[in-house]
C-alpha cells in the first residue's frame, strides 16, 4: 500500500505520563526538517478530541492513570494508541517503583509499540506509519 492511497491526514495527540521526556525530545526530532514527519500528512494536535492516534510516553504513574484513561475516552473512534520508549513499554527501570502503576498496556489498549530508550525518529515514523496503516484497513461488516 503507497503512501498516495492513504485517505486522510493524521493527527496525534501526545501525552507524557511520566518518562524522562527522553522519547518526548525525539519525538520533536521527528517533526523536525531532517525527519520531516509532517509530509506524510501527520500532525499534533492540541486536543485529543481532534487526534485519531494516542503517543503515550513514560510509565504510568498513578497520578497519571486516571487522567491517560480519560483522554483516551476523549480520542474519537476509531483509534489508535502507539507507546513510544521502553518506559511505556514495560516500565524499565522504573518497574518496581512505589509511584507506577504499569506500563501503559495495564491501563489502557496498546496497538502499536515502539521499543527503544530513547526512540529513535526513525523507529517513531515507522510506528506511527504501522498505526496508519491499521487505521486504514476496511472494516468488514458483519451479515446479520
Amino acid at each position: 500500500m503507497g503512501l498516495k492511497s492513504f485517505k486522510r491526514a493524521l493527527w496525534v495527540y501526545h501525552l507524557n505520563t511520566g518518562s524522562c521526556n527522553g522519547c518526548d525530545i525525539e519525538i520533536l526530532a521527528a517533526l523536525t526538517p531532517r525527519y520531516d514527519l509532517e509530509r506524510f500528512g501527520i500532525v499534533l494536535v492540541g486536543s485529543p478530541r481532534h487526534a485519531d492516534v494516542l503517543l503515550v510516553t513514560g510509565p504510568v504513574t498513578n497520578q497519571m492513570a486516571p487522567r491517560l484513561k480519560r483522554i483516551y475516552d476523549q480520542v474519537p473512534e476509531p483509534k489508535m494508541v502507539l507507546v513510544i520508549g521502553n518506559c511505556g513499554v514495560e516500565g524499565l527501570v522504573f518497574h518496581e517503583s512505589y509511584n507506577l502503576s504499569g506500563p501503559v498496556d495495564q491501563i489502557i489498549p496498546v496497538d502499536v509499540y515502539v521499543p527503544g530508550c530513547p526512540t529513535r525518529p526513525e523507529a517513531i515514523i515507522e510506528g506511527v506509519l504501522k498505526a496508519w496503516l491499521k487505521l486504514e484497513k476496511p472494516v468488514k461488516e458483519k451479515v446479520t
